[in-house]
């Protein structure tokens, strides 16, 4: 049984979070970057731990493993930063997720690519292209423009936009703090 829309072999980037193995289409991964200090900022969601600075450009960064409700993300030697584009409501933006570890750049073919399990209605899984199957392995393929709802993406934008005012020197009304 294979996914309706997948004919094709395709690439995918595999990470863990929390000893489970991950994926996501490398069509999507700009790049992987060593961890770096992330930059708090203010009144951003629990998923975000705040931005990083690539090329003189901010990229939120989220923690999957916080955002999936295990355990956040601890800092080792393995642990990295995928920089992704992600499309909400037809607009492409750069997000960054934190990775325990990135594993390998895998090819699966259709046929080892099955639906999602069907948890009932509680359990949304709407983020889960698929499971695919390597190896005896199960690999848990995500639709990264799904895992995070426009909602969600848009609050960081505004989170963002009050950052750089706060670092401009202004407030929330465009007013100078020095006043």
């Amino acid at each position: 049984m294979t996914i309706e829309g997948i004919t094709r072999t395709g690439q995918y980037l595999a990470f863990m979070l929390d000893e489970e193995v991950y994926a996501i289409d490398i069509m999507q991964v700009r790049e992987v970057l060593d961890y770096t200090e992330i930059t708090k900022v203010p009144r951003m969601p629990d998923f975000m731990r705040g931005v990083i600075n690539l090329r003189g450009g901010v990229v939120p960064v989220v923690d999957l493993r916080f955002k999936f409700g295990m355990p956040a993300t601890e800092k080792s030697v393995n642990t990295c930063i995928i920089i992704m584009e992600n499309t909400i409501d037809g607009e492409t933006t750069l997000i960054g997720a934190l990775a325990d570890s990135v594993r390998e750049v895998l090819e699966l073919e259709p046929d080892q690519i099955e639906p999602a399990p069907k948890l009932g209605t509680r359990l949304k899984t709407g983020f889960i292209k698929g499971m695919g199957k390597k190896n005896d392995e199960f690999i848990i393929l995500l639709d990264i423009d799904k895992v995070f709802s426009a909602d969600e993406l848009s609050g960081v934008a505004d989170a963002e936009a009050q950052s750089d005012q706060e670092t401009a020197g202004m407030d929330e009304t465009g007013a100078s703090l020095d006043a």
